[in-house]
């Protein structure tokens, strides 16, 4: 994801010269009593470094605490003073490695990286870090220490080189971006720097004399944007995130457009740019336009590379916080985000369909920009990020009341936009509305929970816990039985051995006649039998399991467990 180390430093000093060289400045430091430098923040770092050589496993401060110093550390040597360094742990796993980071952090280390073997050892460490308020990064086994001392210090002394611009969240490169908008505003949508030259645009017909000559020029004609600084459209689009609305003009051959301005903060970028085609915008075109033009500020700052890094730190700390990996405040140094206001994770999934890997992923792509796009429209601060199969929004800074409803609304919109205005199909889970990022995971690990209902009853497009909270404690009770062995009943399993043994259907007859309460006619017409046969099958079950259905413990017992052996 970041930097790879032999990109970033040329050859690595040995073991021995990286400790050397930590000892003389330490001592040249002490003996002339000169002032140590200002340091860098450790966001910068990773940026640079990051991945697959450093994971935040903890960040109790954030990620802008400084760094004077990169030290390497033996867990036998109790010397040394480690205030404001980044301190590698060599040589040591476990306990002894938890003691050397609460000793680094008592000691005013910003940082510690130690190899992690274990989700268990990280949870242990991750502890230890918190205990002193003092970052952790994770290591894989196989990277050399004297390679990453190299690497990071490089950062330290290059410090200059770097900006530290740290724009935001991805949402893929522009051409997708410019796609995803065309659909959305159902127009023809092209992307320009400020000195309006294209850097990306749609596909699609119907196209006029201005957009034909911009496309093909890569710049738009001079003649017509004349007419556009006469009109005072730059002007607009340069004073804010107005959507300006041009006229069409038969005579020049330009048809209605919609513009917005790209922005960083009071600096503008760029503009895009809507053409309508054959057919009517969108009536929430302006709205989706807005949502692009905040996504497309990420990828016109100054630093492309770095910014690139940035965008990628930012999703895997979104990630982290999701998990319950990191703290708020490593992802709020980050985004300027109050940490103790309401927020959301809503999330969203492909249904399930027959189709091939390429296509689900470029499906799965397509989705994440829409996501990204209504979101950041919904809230300029809004954080997307895909794990797996899953796309989730964080969405932060959400009023004290009432927050529900408009949450709820925006995402059976972008529900809706995928479907109407393309080919995807998906499904929506909102979770609880939490008092802080901190109380973030527990909001999307409803909102998985949310989804996991949903996936049995593909009619769902979006819903909240009150709509399928029934089915979300039945499928957490079966999966609580599933994982505890000793309270089957063995009746169930012989009767699920008989089938598997004849290639009988018991179990799923038996299942449907308590779904239905007992109405033979009913559950028969959901199998698709004629009733006397379900009755057949039903005794058959009673005589293979020697189950009581007359009895209502053992009546609701046999249903979960049924249930259970089903996959339900």
């Amino acid at each position: 994801m970041f930097t790879k180390p032999s990109e970033a430093c040329g050859q690595a000093h040995s073991l021995l010269d990286c400790l050397v060289r930590s000892d003389k400045t330490r001592e040249a430091t002490i003996t002339t009593e000169t002032p140590r430098p200002t340091g860098i923040p450790l966001r910068r770092i990773l940026l640079t470094v990051g991945e697959p050589l450093l994971d935040v496993l903890s960040a109790p401060n954030g990620l802008d605490v400084e760094v004077h110093d990169v030290v390497i550390l033996d867990p036998e040597d109790e010397t040394g003073a480690y205030a404001g360094d980044l301190v590698l742990l060599i040589g040591a796993r476990g306990r002894i490695a938890a003691r050397s980071v609460r000793m680094a952090g008592r000691r005013g280390a910003c940082a510690v990286a130690v190899k992690v073997d274990s989700d268990e050892e990280a949870e242990v460490l991750r502890a230890a870090a918190r205990d002193t308020g003092v970052a952790l990064l994770a290591v894989p086994p196989d990277v050399r220490w004297e390679q990453l001392q190299s690497l990071c210090r490089g950062v330290v002394d290059d410090a200059h080189l770097f900006s530290g611009t740290d724009p935001g969240e991805s949402a893929g490169d522009l051409f997708s971006l410019a796609q995803t908008t065309a659909t959305l505003t159902r127009g023809l949508v092209s992307i320009e720097d400020a000195a309006n030259r294209v850097l990306a645009y749609s596909s699609g017909e119907e196209v006029d004399e201005l957009r034909r000559l911009s496309v093909l020029g890569r710049q738009g004609p001079e003649q017509y944007l004349a007419l556009l600084r006469e009109w005072g459209v730059f002007q607009r689009l340069r004073a804010g995130e107005e959507v300006v609305r041009i006229d069409e003009h038969p005579e020049l051959g330009i048809r209605r457009r919609l513009a917005v301005g790209i922005h960083a903060g009071r600096q503008p970028l760029g503009t895009i740019w809507v053409q309508e085609g054959s057919q009517p915008l969108a009536e929430q075109a302006e709205e989706a336009l807005l949502g692009a033009a905040r996504i497309a500020a990420l990828h016109l700052l100054r630093h492309r590379t770095e910014v690139t890094a940035g965008l990628r730190l930012r999703e895997d700390l979104l990630a982290g916080l999701l998990e319950g990996r990191v703290e708020a405040a490593a992802l709020s140094d980050g985004v300027p985000v109050d940490r103790d206001r309401p927020a959301v994770v809503v999330v969203f999934t492909l249904r399930p369909e027959n189709a091939e890997r390429s296509e689900s992923e470029l499906k799965r792509r397509r989705m994440t920009n829409l996501v990204s796009v209504h979101a950041a429209a919904y809230r300029r601060k809004a954080l997307v990020t895909a794990i797996g199969s899953r796309v989730y929004a964080l969405l932060p800074e959400l009023p004290r009341r009432s927050a529900e409803a408009p949450v709820l609304a925006l995402t059976r919109k972008i529900v809706a936009a995928a479907r109407s205005a393309s080919d995807i199909t998906m499904q929506g889970a909102v979770g609880s509305v939490v008092d802080s990022l901190a109380e973030v995971p527990q909001s999307r690990g409803e909102a998985d929970r949310i989804l996991d209902a949903m996936a049995r009853d593909l009619a769902m497009d979006v819903a909240t816990i009150s709509d399928v909270r029934a089915r979300v404690l039945v499928s957490e009770t079966l999966a609580v039985l599933r994982d505890t062995p000793r309270l089957r009943d063995p009746r169930i399993a012989r009767l699920a051995e008989h089938d598997a043994r004849h290639g009988s259907e018991l179990a799923l007859s038996l299942i449907a006649y308590l779904d239905a309460f007992g109405d033979v006619r009913a559950a028969a017409e959901r199998l698709h039998i004629h009733p006397n046969t379900l009755r057949y099958r039903v005794r058959r079950a009673v005589s293979v399991s020697e189950l009581d259905l007359g009895d209502p413990n053992e009546r609701l017992f046999a249903h979960l467990q049924l249930l259970m052996e089903r996959g339900g």
